[in-house]
Formats: C-alpha cells, sequence, structure tokens
C-alpha cells in the first residue's frame, strides 16, 4: 500500500510540474480540441457538445482573454470613433471661427451706425437751435412778416430746401435707427450659435480624448511581440479589403492624368510621409487626415473645405473610373476619413492616432465616393 501511495504522488508532483503557467501571458497556447463527437473535457456523456477553443492567430483563447484579431478590431472601433469625433471637432471649430469673424464685422457696423445717428441727431440739434435763435418763430411764420416780395421769394425756396433737408434727415435716422437694430439682432444670434458650437467643440473633444485614452489602455497592456504582431495583421487586413477592391475591376478603366495642381497637392502630400497624425492638426510637423489634404490643395493653390465630411458634400463628385492624381477618396458612411489618390491604386493619407502619414491601398477602406478639388 505504502508503495502505491508513494507512485500516485510520484505522477501528481509529475503532472503538476508540466503544466504550462498561463498567469501574466498575454495569449495562451492553444488547447488540443476534443474528438469529434466526443464530449469536451469538463463536459458528462450526454451532455450538449462544447467544442474545445483553439488559439490560432485571431480567434479567442481559451483563457477567455482577447485574441489579436479581436485586439485590432476592437481598436479599429475606438480610432474611428476618435476620427468621426475629430471631424465634429474641426467643423464645430470652423463655424466658431466664421461666427466670431461675423461678430466682428458686426459690431464694426454697429459703431458706424451709431456713430451716423449721433452726427444726425446734432445736425437736427443744430437745426432747432437754429429756430430757437430766430425767436422760436418757425421759418414759414418768419417769412409771412417779411414786406419784401423778393425776400418772400428767396424765403420761400431756402424753406422749401429746408423741409426737404428735414425730411431726408428724418428718414435717414430712422434707416440708420433700422440698421442698428438689425445689426444688434444679428450679433444676438451670432453669439448664440458661436456657444453652440463652442459646445459642440468640448463635447467632440472629450470624446476624441476618452476613445484616444481608451484605445492607448489597451495598446498598453500589449507585449513588444504582439504589438508587432498587431501591425502585421492590420497590414493583412488592408491587404486583403485591397485585394478584393482590385478583383472587383474597380481599377480597370482608372487611367486619369494629374493637372498641374493636382500634381502640386500630390507632391505636398507625399512629402509630409512620415509625419504624425494628431488631431485637429494642419502642419506643418503634423496632420489629421483631411488636415493633410485642405493644406495639400491649399499649397496647390486651390482652397478646399478644411473636414472630410464638408469635402464630400461641397466639392463635385465623380465615378471611381475617372479619377485622377489629386482626387480625393472619401472613406466610411459618415464622411469621417480622406485620403490623396496618387496613381497606381493607392493613397497618401493621415490614417489614425499612434501611426504617420503613409501610402496605403485605395480599397484598403470602405469606400464613400471620390471628390474632384480642380474642377
Amino acid at each position: 500500500m505504502n508503495r502505491r501511495h508513494v507512485a500516485a504522488a510520484a505522477i501528481a508532483l509529475v503532472c503538476a510540474l508540466t503544466v504550462p503557467a498561463v498567469a501574466g501571458t498575454a495569449l495562451a497556447a492553444p488547447a488540443a480540441p476534443s474528438a469529434p463527437g466526443s464530449p469536451g473535457i469538463g463536459q458528462a456523456p450526454g451532455a450538449p457538445l462544447v467544442p474545445e477553443p483553439t488559439a490560432p492567430s485571431g480567434s479567442p483563447s481559451p483563457t477567455g482573454k482577447k485574441s489579436l484579431e479581436e485586439i485590432r478590431v476592437e481598436l479599429e472601433t475606438l480610432y474611428h470613433q476618435a476620427v468621426s469625433a475629430t471631424d465634429a471637432y474641426n467643423l464645430a471649430k470652423e463655424d466658431a471661427e466664421r461666427q466670431s469673424a461675423e461678430i466682428v464685422k458686426l459690431a464694426k457696423e454697429t459703431v458706424k451706425a451709431q456713430a451716423r445717428i449721433d452726427d444726425l441727431k446734432n445736425r437736427a440739434g443744430a437745426a432747432a437751435r437754429a429756430q430757437y435763435r430766430g425767436g422760436g418763430l418757425p421759418p414759414e411764420a418768419q417769412l409771412m412778416l417779411t414786406s419784401d416780395p423778393q425776400l418772400f421769394l428767396d424765403g420761400a425756396g431756402r424753406i422749401q430746401q429746408g423741409q426737404k433737408a428735414t425730411r431726408d434727415l428724418l428718414r435717414e435716422l430712422k434707416t440708420t435707427q433700422g440698421e442698428l437694430a438689425s445689426y444688434s439682432e444679428a450679433a444676438g444670434g451670432q453669439w448664440k450659435e458661436l456657444e453652440a458650437n463652442r459646445l459642440k467643440q468640448a463635447k467632440a473633444k472629450k470624446e476624441i480624448s476618452t476613445k484616444i485614452a481608451a484605445a492607448e489602455k489597451i495598446e498598453s497592456r500589449l507585449e513588444k511581440e504582439e504589438k508587432a504582431r498587431l501591425l502585421v495583421l492590420e497590414r493583412q487586413a488592408a491587404d486583403k479589403a485591397q485585394t478584393s477592391w482590385l478583383n472587383s475591376g474597380a481599377m480597370k478603366d482608372v487611367g486619369g492624368t494629374a493637372t498641374g495642381q493636382g500634381e502640386k497637392a500630390v507632391a505636398f502630400a507625399t512629402a509630409q510621409i512620415g509625419k504624425p497624425y494628431e488631431w485637429g492638426a494642419e502642419g506643418p510637423g503634423s496632420y489629421d487626415c483631411s488636415g493633410l489634404t485642405s493644406q495639400a490643395w491649399g499649397a496647390a493653390g486651390q482652397g478646399i473645405p478644411r473636414t472630410s465630411q464638408e469635402q464630400w458634400r461641397q466639392l463635385p463628385r465623380i465615378d471611381v473610373k475617372d479619377m485622377r492624381p489629386g482626387d480625393l477618396i472619401i472613406y466610411h458612411a459618415d464622411a469621417s476619413h480622406v485620403g490623396m489618390y496618387i496613381g497606381d491604386g493607392a493613397i497618401v493619407h493621415a490614417p489614425r492616432p499612434g501611426r504617420t502619414v503613409t501610402i496605403a491601398g485605395a480599397g484598403s477602406m470602405k469606400i464613400l465616393g471620390v471628390v474632384r478639388p480642380d474642377r
């Protein structure tokens, strides 16, 4: 009996030493699958079959931790939400700047109108003082008292002129007072819109910070090797989408030639390769996606809207088959991303936080449409 106990203890010790430790590891090793038709580990015979999970690249691990592919998708979602919020922030900022400029313009017009009113009132006061100096009688009464016919005729002409001048003065005063009231009302409306857009900016900024922080927290938990594999998975997903797009025949008839402005825009954009993505940035050291495209076309002498959504809304749309280098490809259903087509089925773009301006396949993301800055 003692020998049996010793043998059992020895077997238990060997088994304990050969079980791999999983605590603290980011990804568990794959578990051997159960034989087809047999119950899984921990299942009673006759119970519903629950296949044992395996952990090839991109599938959940037996420990319940997320696979790198799941993490990649989660990061992609968070960064896409951050980029969408960035576009909302940029639009609100642009609107706020425009409203601020309009308020300044209205303030200047208000000052001019008030100065005009003051001048008209002074002129009306001068006429009243002149009448007072004439004994308080109106010009018509003074004219009736003269006995000189020539003086009467001359006075009648001056009275008519004075009456017309008075009417004109009062009409102008009324018009200017109306303009002043209109300027004040418009300025009040602009202030309300300005405050609303400032709130939109603050909300978008908070959302951007929240999403980026959540993504960075996830990435901070990854080991160096996992981060490298994550980059590989990102490239594989992009390559798969690009291959599918090319196989669809999307590039079959594309062969447009860039205009002179288009060449300048492409040259500017590609010269920024390697510079970091930064939300709200328009260069020169960093860019977000629409900051890059708007600055590139600005350098080519063609002003375009600041945000990808406004670029999609305002610029002329063209078919993919008709696109040429310099055209802008708008991505995602919410038009939250933009890249510049540079030819040969490729774009240059600022992808997302944590990445740099780079070249990518034009079909590596979901294309919404194409717009052309240089009509």
